[in-house]
């Protein structure tokens, strides 16, 4: 979120034609919950594409990155690394520490798509579970920022958006932006 340390979410891996719409939406929830950045493996142009679209329709900034050295990225990290597994530590018992660690550091988050090698746990600082029960990565990812962000992204503003969505109890209200 502006104003902090950067937080950015690095996609681990994609399997073209199985996880498009799966890695889309990590990206979509990391720019809607108050990351930075995302990067995602060098196949998955595609889902770049779509998340680059959305942040020019709906507003950023949120920037979109491909890598073919996601472990580079992750061995060469200047900052505090979060690797969100079910495996790892409950995200209530450690979400504290991470929280003050951020406000020092920059934050670069896990979310794996495919098996995940267990050099990315030997690099992370906190290996982190939302639950320990098998669900999808881009719940972990929603709750893990909210809990980061303490619930401050919810209400954070966008700029250079060309919609906006008006809340409403019911209907559907888009409003268009002059330019």
């Amino acid at each position: 979120m502006q104003g902090e340390r950067e937080v950015v979410v690095c996609r681990y891996g994609h399997r073209p034609g199985r996880d498009d719409r799966m890695t889309t939406h990590v990206g979509l929830t990391a720019r809607a919950l108050g990351a930075d950045r995302v990067v995602f493996p060098g196949n998955a142009g595609q889902s770049a594409d779509t998340v680059r679209d959305i942040t020019g329709r709906f507003g950023g900034p949120f920037a979109v990155e491909l890598t073919d050295e996601q472990d580079a990225l992750i061995r060469d990290w200047d900052g505090d690394i979060v690797h969100l597994t079910m495996y790892g530590e409950r995200v209530q018992d450690v979400q504290d520490e991470i929280r003050e660690a951020h406000a020092d550091d920059d934050l670069l988050v896990v979310v794996g798509g495919e098996k995940v090698p267990f050099t990315v746990y030997d690099h992370a600082d906190w290996n982190v579970a939302v639950t320990n029960q098998p669900h999808s990565e881009v719940a972990g990812l929603a709750v893990f920022l909210d809990r980061l962000f303490d619930g401050r992204e919810l209400d954070q503003n966008w700029e250079g958006a060309e919609r906006r969505v008006i809340p409403e109890e019911t209907g559907k209200n888009v409003e268009q932006l002059d330019e």
